[in-house]
């Protein structure tokens, strides 16, 4: 069984399987996506990843397959891994809030 991602069970049947056969960063040196650090001078790193990212076909794909794996490192999709980690707690915090709204006696005062 393949894991697919949903805007892959969407996508055509080719690009389901292969996605990252049309990732921009295929041409480009991998080295480059993956920075020592965060700070300093690797943000020129981080921006020319970014930058790559920016024209890629596949850039919302390769950001699910990394939320969904829990890539800890490196620039996918565009996004740094602290900003995956923003991502999924404002994830978590719309979620948080969905379940509070539809939590019966939410917000009510009971009298005895």
């Amino acid at each position: 069984m393949v894991f697919q991602l949903p805007s892959q069970r969407e996508a055509p049947p080719e690009e389901r399987r292969d996605w990252w056969r049309w990732a921009a960063c295929r041409e480009a040196d991998p080295e480059l996506f993956f920075p020592v650090a965060a700070r300093g001078p690797a943000t020129g790193e981080i921006a020319r990843a970014k930058a790559v990212c920016a024209t890629c076909r596949v850039r919302r794909q390769c950001l699910q397959y990394a939320l969904a794996t829990h890539q800890l490192h490196g620039v996918w999709g565009g996004t740094t891994e602290d900003e995956r980690q923003s991502h999924l707690r404002r994830e978590r915090e719309r979620d948080r809030e969905r379940r509070d709204r539809t939590r019966p006696g939410r917000g009510r005062v009971h009298s005895a």
